[in-house]
């Protein structure tokens, strides 16, 4: 029995991780990881990962999750597109990732 549950948790594992990426951004992690359903239709999860510091000095990683599903993925990409593009006709500055900004919370990130 524990055979068998081993092999469904290992295909179940191999359908659903079909793609991955990571990329580095200063304190920040993004992966973007192509997924497919037991339909095998694919979606994509971009989780961007945080290093953060408890007050005891013990590190963990604070992360958010995206799920984009095919049905988005064209107004998805138009609209990312459209935003960087928008950056770059007004010269701002893409930073390399070395940056600190505020976030909604206004907490330097």
């Amino acid at each position: 029995m524990e055979d068998n549950e081993n092999y469904q948790e290992n295909n179940q594992r191999s359908r659903d991780e079909v793609y991955s990426k990571s990329v580095r951004a200063g304190k920040r992690t993004y992966f973007f990881d192509v997924k497919s359903t037991k339909s095998e239709d694919y979606y994509l999860t971009i989780t961007e990962s945080k290093k953060r510091y408890r007050p005891d000095g013990s590190i963990y990683y604070e992360k958010h999750k995206l799920f984009l599903y095919k049905e988005d993925f064209e107004k998805f990409a138009e609209g990312l597109n459209d935003v960087v593009q928008f950056i770059r006709n007004n010269n701002i500055k893409l930073s390399s990732g070395s940056e600190t900004h505020q976030d909604e919370n206004q907490q330097e990130i």
